[in-house]
């Protein structure tokens, strides 16, 4: 039995205990979920390797040992008529009864379909997979997704791309779920029917509370059949642990009232890697044949420094000599790092050692520099409040300084953006960076030193609202605006959801942002498109 949120069926596992059962979901739920067994949230694969695969399910017995064993199988053909592959993995309570096996001997570029069988001969659904390619690659395509609050709308970019023949891949850039309770977000911003599927209603805390969101999450039907069609490559940003987190804390956790972060961010870490389908290995690179490399990394919770309180300077007696002080010392701290030096080292050397091909890292937040434009605040809704209001004043004088709006992105790190960039120039590299987190879609041409960097492929949000929440102004003048005040950035869009195609070839590589006509119902139909491509050797944006 697989269960969806359209059924309002969710599984807790046997992990969690009673306890956790005593949710704002009601009783009647919680007893529905006590009784959910097998195969209850459908299958996924991820890690992808030219001769391997890393295979995830989750299967909750009715009754018997705390422990038990699961076969996996890997075929030629949907039907299982050939079986090529597999192995037996153990799952327990312990684990919440997920799984994951990495199956090795498979042949590259090629489709596989896979299952799992329990101990009572019960079998899942079928998933479906593909090997990354070897050698010389004319094409490879893949998906890139972030941000998707379920509260606020449907999985329809999950849906839209799930569809599609001419993917390889999925690329989950973060946000796979956000922490906050239905407090969190304004009632006007729900889509209809979706907050009785978001459980716990509570903010998460506790891995209990963790295990359970991402039971809702991943109840969901379109992301179920986008994990079922091709496997995915995943990196957590902030919102699986908490907002705009770092090693020691984050914005949205309050040690007085919510306890040790090392615990919190131990629980989301381990919830995280018990439902998704990923490896322990903290970054990664994936070769593509002789076409590119994919870089999984991780600049969010094993060594990203805390970001640098740009607050104070705005309640200064002179907040503009405050701002500059602040601009020439405490955020160009060389010791201030999103990945840590370890990771650092290892990127660059890769990028070194993978010369040649396209390099494509998947990256949490944006690096393109993004300053508040002038005229921001004329552009707000009438009914904005003055405490927001007031935020985007103090940006648009910060911008004044050379500042960034976003502390929390890369360029709040300038010395840690500056070596990166410098870097992928070291190496001679076609640097393509493939971000999430800021809900809206943008694109940058990177200058290091008064050079070309590369460029950056920054996708919009699956559900997240975005900048338009603030805006009243048309999103178009919102859009030149922004680029008029950001050598960096080349093309916006403030206002829509959706997700990016990339599409990569010896010669170029395209991304296009595909938009949703809404996410406030079930419906996949496009609002629009927008393509921008880069050619080999060039590292700027065709025109």
């Amino acid at each position: 039995m697989v269960l969806t949120i359209d059924r309002r069926s969710l599984v807790l596992g046997g992990g969690l205990g009673l306890g956790a059962l005593v949710l704002p979901a009601g009783r009647g739920l919680a007893a529905e979920l006590l009784g959910a067994t097998g195969f209850t949230h459908n299958v996924a694969s991820g890690e992808p390797g030219p001769d391997s695969m890393l295979l995830w399910t989750r299967y909750v017995p009715a009754a018997g040992d705390d422990i038990l064993n699961l076969r996996a199988e890997v075929a030629l053909d949907p039907a299982f008529t050939k079986v090529v592959a597999g192995g037996e993995v153990r799952t327990g309570a312990y684990r919440d009864w997920t799984a994951k096996i990495t199956v090795d001997g498979l042949k590259p570029g090629a489709f596989y379909w896979y299952r799992f069988v329990a101990p009572d001969g019960t079998k899942s659904p079928v998933g479906r997979t593909k090997t990354l390619p070897v050698g010389p690659v004319t094409r490879f395509g893949l998906a890139v997704f972030s941000c998707s609050n379920l509260p606020q709308g449907f999985f329809n970019a999950y849906a839209h791309a799930a569809a599609r023949a001419d993917l390889d891949l999925w690329l989950h850039t973060g946000d796979y779920i956000y922490e906050y309770g239905l407090a969190s977000t304004r009632e006007a911003d729900w889509a209809p029917g979706r907050k009785e599927q978001l459980l716990p209603a509570t903010e998460i805390l506790a891995i209990a509370d963790y295990r359970l969101r991402y039971a809702s999450y991943r109840a969901d039907p379109d992301l179920q059949r986008l994990h079922q069609m091709a496997p995915m490559v995943a990196l957590w940003d902030d919102h699986e642990s908490a907002n705009d987190s770092w090693e020691g804390g984050a914005q949205n956790h309050q040690p007085a009232t919510e306890g040790d972060w090392t615990v919190r961010r131990a629980a989301a870490m381990q919830a995280y890697r018990e439902w998704m389908p990923v490896s322990e290995e903290p970054w990664k690179a994936y070769p593509i044949g002789t076409l590119a490399t994919l870089y999984r990394t991780e600049s969010r919770l094993l060594a990203r420094t805390k970001p640098a309180d740009i607050g104070a300077a705005f309640k200064a007696a002179d907040p503009d000599a405050a701002l500059k002080a602040f601009r020439d010392g405490v955020w160009r701290d060389p010791a201030a790092t999103m990945m840590g030096t370890t990771q650092e080292s290892w990127l660059a050397h890769a990028m070194k050692a993978n010369a040649g091909a396209w390099q494509l890292v998947g990256m949490g937040t944006i690096i393109g520099r993004t300053v508040m434009p002038k005229d921001a605040v004329d552009w707000l809704r009438p009914e904005t409040s003055e405490k927001k209001a007031a935020g985007y004043r103090n940006n648009i004088r910060a911008a004044q300084a050379g500042l960034p709006m976003w502390m929390d992105r890369w360029d709040g790190y300038p010395a840690a953006r500056a070596r990166l960039l410098t870097s992928a120039q070291t190496a001679d590299a076609d640097l393509v960076m493939l971000s999430g987190d800021s809900h809206n879609a943008w694109a940058y041409g990177l200058v290091e030193d008064g050079r070309p960097a590369g460029v950056e492929f920054a996708g919009h949000a699956v559900t997240s609202n975005g900048m338009e929440g603030d805006m009243g102004a048309d999103p178009k003048l919102v859009a030149r605006g922004f680029m008029a005040a950001n050598p960096e950035l080349k093309w916006a869009d403030t206002s829509q959801r959706g997700y990016m195609m990339v599409d990569v070839t010896p010669q170029r590589v395209t991304g296009e942002w595909l938009f949703l006509r809404t996410v406030k119902a079930r419906d996949v139909t496009l609002a629009g498109t927008h393509r921008m491509q880069v050619e080999r050797g060039r590292r700027v944006f065709a025109t």
